[in-house]
Parts: structure tokens; C-alpha cells; sequence
């Protein structure tokens, strides 16, 4: 069964702090803030572009703190979107949000309108980093918040970001355990930009804040990919999504952004993965077989894999086997 999203995004709304690295205008671009009176517009137009097989759909309200909004208003955005839920034409809702913004008053609001899903930022799970950081809360909101959570039934998730001023390689997978620990079942992974018009971006231009390499930033989310794929933790995005002004480098001012993050990790994965298992003992042809849908990373971004392994192989065939799931793959010479 697919999984469709309708998304709206709020941003800046409800949300008190500003973190060293935020500018929402920046990061949602062109993205218009949702007002009230288009979400059933919305609604509707998403779902005449749907296919009418099995598929789940929820509504998402993204961009924001959305618990930090007036409660009034959290209701009216959350009644407009459950007339879906009751008609059947959706099933569920998700909202994002800040961990120090979660009480059983909000979460009993939340479960009545329907909400199945909450996401919070977490970004670290190291109180010095998010201390630097400017978030405004400490690693024990997080633990709270999300005892919470999954006490009143919600599904978790909980966001984290990797390079963040005094994060380390060892502080990012700290974080990606508790994450597990505390009962997550999805994640994103953001690599930290510099963008402009943000304290990080002073501090950048200071000397004072070096951003993650690309190099780096593929290594770390290598690492956490591998880590949440093996605790049954699903990465739902990695790399913040790119809007107009980030992709055209009006807003970015420095940092590991690329707009295939994924394919570039994934390429990595299984580099590592098949360096790992082929002999290069003289055969004149390597044969790898994988699931359908990783044929396209096993090849590799821009067909780096094949090429690399094109320098020792004089024939590569990559070939599709329904048989084989995940990452499984069967290797054969001739």
C-alpha cells in the first residue's frame, strides 16, 4: 500500500526561539504559508491526483511549532482536515513540532482531531550542542515529550540534525540511539546549512563555525542510515528540502547541500557493501543481482559504482531480482 502526504507548512508560526541556523523564509522558499480557508481547497485538488488503489493518505502540517499555536487556533486547522478523516478520504494526521511543547492538555486536543502522527525536532540529543545551538530546550524535554507521545497512542517520530556547532561523529550516533531508544519509528536527517541572514551564518563568516564537508556529511548519514535501517527506524528524508533560493545559492551561504543526499548516501552504501564481498581474483565479468528498487543505488549516482567497478571487471551486469529484498544482493563471476 502506498503512503501519500498533503502537506501544509507554517512556518515561524508558534515557534518563540530562533535557532542559530533557522531562516524559514529561506528554507521553505517559495512554499506559501497555508491559510485556513485553502485547506479544503488543498485537500481536495491532492486527492483527484491520487490513484484510487489501496493507499493511505495523511494530512501534514509542517514548517512550525505547531503545539505553540493557540489552541483555538490548532483546533481550527485540525477540524478542517478531520471532515476528511470522518468522509474517509484520508486517514490520519501528522504535525510537527518542539519537544518543551508537549503536555496532556495539547495531546488530548491532538488525538480528538485525529492526529496519528507526531514529529519533533529533537536535532541533538547532547545538551551542549543544543545549548549552542540556540534550541531553546535540553535532552530531557525530548525524553519527556516523547513518554508522552507514545503513552496517549501516537506514532513518533523524532527529527535530528548532524553537524551542528560541537557535534561530533560520536555525539550524532548518541543521538541516533536515543532516538531508538525512545521509541521513534521514523526520522529525518538534516545535515546543518549555512544560511544567510542567521546568527550561524555570523559565525560562519567569523571563523567561528566550519560546516560539515560533503565527504563528511556522506560518511555520517551512511553511518545513520545503516544504524536506523538495522532498529526498524524508517529514514523519511535526508537533506533539508530544497527550496528556489537554496538550489540557485541565492540563500546558501555554505554547507553540504545537494539535491540527491539520498542517491549520493545510498551510492555509498552499497559501495562499501559490495567492496566488501567481490574478489578480484581474475574473472572477466562481475554479475550483481539486488531488489528492484535498489538497482538504481547499486549503479550508483551518475553510474559511479559501475564505474568503479568497471576498473576491474571487464564486463559489469546489474541485474534485477525479485527474489531478493532490502539490501540483500547474490554475487556471481564468470
Amino acid at each position: 500500500m502506498r503512503h501519500y502526504i498533503i502537506p501544509f507548512f507554517i512556518p515561524e508560526f508558534g515557534c518563540p526561539h530562533r535557532c542559530i541556523y533557522c531562516n524559514q523564509h529561506a528554507i521553505t522558499g517559495s512554499m506559501p504559508i497555508s491559510p485556513l480557508p485553502e485547506v479544503d481547497l488543498k485537500i481536495s485538488q491532492y486527492l483527484t491526483t491520487m490513484p484510487q488503489s489501496p493507499k493511505s493518505v495523511e494530512v501534514a502540517f509542517f514548517g512550525g511549532n505547531f503545539t505553540g499555536l493557540a489552541l483555538q487556533e490548532q483546533q481550527e486547522y485540525l477540524q478542517k482536515a478531520k471532515k476528511w478523516i470522518d468522509k474517509g478520504a484520508i486517514n490520519g494526521i501528522r504535525i510537527s513540532t518542539r519537544p518543551d511543547y508537549i503536555n496532556p492538555t495539547v495531546l488530548q486536543v491532538l488525538k480528538k482531531h485525529g492526529v496519528k502522527t507526531i514529529e519533533l525536532g529533537v536535532q541533538s540529543m547532547d545538551d551542549e550542542v543544543l545549548k549552542l545551538s540556540g534550541r531553546g530546550h535540553n535532552a530531557r524535554h525530548v525524553e519527556e515529550a516523547s513518554k508522552l507521545i507514545l503513552e496517549y497512542g501516537f506514532r513518533l517520530c523524532l527529527q535530528m540534525m548532524t553537524g551542528l556547532p560541537g557535534d561530533s561523529m560520536e555525539k550524532t550516533m548518541f543521538t541516533a540511539r536515543r532516538i531508538v531508544d525512545l521509541g521513534a519509528v521514523e526520522t529525518r536527517i538534516y545535515p546543518v546549512l549555512v544560511i544567510r541572514d542567521t546568527p550561524l551564518a555570523n559565525m560562519f563568516e567569523q571563523g567561528k563555525y566550519v560546516p560539515l564537508s560533503m565527504p563528511e556529511t556522506i560518511e555520517r548519514c551512511k553511518n545513520l542510515v545503516l544504524f536506523f535501517e538495522a532498529n526498524s527506524v524508517k529514514v523519511l528524508r535526508l537533506g533539508l528540502h530544497p527550496s528556489e533560493g537554496i538550489c540557485a545559492g541565492h540563500d546558501l551561504i555554505a554547507g553540504p547541500f545537494h539535491p540527491a543526499l539520498r542517491e549520493l548516501v545510498n551510492t555509498a552504501i552499497w559501495k562499501e557493501l559490495l567492496e566488501k564481498n567481490v574478489k578480484h581474483d581474475g574473472a572477466r565479468k562481475l554479475i550483481i543481482e539486488a531488489a528492484p528498487n535498489q538497482i538504481q543505488s547499486v549503479i550508483g549516482y551518475k553510474q559511479s559504482n559501475k564505474k568503479y567497478f568497471l576498473q576491474y571487471f571487464k564486463q559489469l551486469e546489474i541485474k534485477t531480482n525479485k527474489e531478493l529484498h532490502g539490501r540483500e544482493f547474490r554475487i556471481d563471476y564468470c
